[in-house]
């Protein structure tokens, strides 16, 4: 029979189950403690075989019971997304995560009163007293509940939450806030955006910081970008380190500081040249 518990573990996440029987209503499911849940008819296709293996998104349907379905949505539960409120009512905003049910945001779990047609970024859990799934808006309560174990270069989810005036907040694997420094981001970023980064340094207080690339990557492609800038201009550059931060940001995309630590890698390798005006590229000081 479909399974009735609403607070069923795994709820509102993707399952890869079997099919143990077919029906007019659809396929039923097996569920790993022996209970089965309903696959919708329209979601069955005429291929699809008792035994065969299915993946679906668990949710409840308009009448609270679990139901199956091949449709992707926008989040599940235990992770953060930006999401459009399609609508308000007595009992709370509702979104569209990309399902036909929408998602509810009650009233208590809303950091400000949505409206219809906004954007918001919201955190997606079950809720404990009903078994519903639902939204809050509320993320700071659902983030840092734990000390962060991350290694410096690990590559990690983003999601960027907001502007501040060192920079970025953003959110790390959906579990931690990070910050981006303004100073590092030479590339537009906006509000919800998921973007992947890396982690630059975990503080003695559990704070984060973070970068866009990993050191090596990082490395590689500001000394690719400063010698394509020389060789543009000729094979010298009148840029060095006592050059103006914003005239090197201007003209390559970097801080002053990354700008500094990689003419001096590449003077060491042999690749430049520094004279007190500029940089020169040694390929042509041999070309003469």
């Amino acid at each position: 029979m479909i399974a009735e518990n609403t607070s069923m573990k795994g709820l509102g996440q993707f399952h890869t189950l079997p099919v143990a029987k077919l029906s007019d209503f659809g396929a039923f499911l097996a569920l790993p403690d022996g209970g089965e849940i309903l696959l919708p008819r329209r979601f069955v296709t005429d291929a699809l075989q008792v035994g065969e293996f299915i993946r679906v998104f668990v949710y409840l349907d308009s009448e609270d019971r679990p139901v199956a379905t091949t449709e992707t949505p926008k989040v599940q539960v235990g992770q953060f997304a930006l999401l459009e409120a399609s609508a308000v009512t007595r009992v709370g905003a509702f979104l569209d995560w990309g399902l036909g049910k929408e998602l509810l945001v009650p009233f208590a779990e809303q950091q400000r009163p949505m409206e219809a047609g906004r954007h918001y970024l919201v955190y997606v859990y079950v809720n404990e007293h009903d078994g519903r799934i639902v939204a809050s808006s509320k993320i700071d309560k659902y983030l840092d509940k734990y000390q962060p174990r991350y290694k410096v270069g690990q590559s990690v989810d983003l999601i960027v939450a907001n502007s501040t005036d060192l920079g970025f907040k953003a959110i790390i694997n959906h579990a931690h806030w990070g910050v981006l420094f303004s100073s590092e981001v030479f590339q537009r970023l906006s509000f919800g955006q998921q973007i992947q980064g890396f982690i630059k340094r975990v503080r003695p207080d559990g704070k984060i910081d973070l970068t866009l690339q990993n050191k090596s990557v990082q490395r590689d492609q500001l000394a690719e970008k400063v010698m394509a800038y020389v060789a543009r201009q000729g094979g010298f550059a009148p840029l060095h380190d006592k050059s103006d931060p914003a005239e090197i940001t201007r003209a390559l995309g970097m801080s002053k500081a990354a700008f500094k630590r990689t003419i001096g890698s590449l003077y060491k390798a042999g690749e430049l040249e520094l004279e007190s005006n500029g940089i020169r590229s040694t390929k042509d000081s041999d070309a003469e």
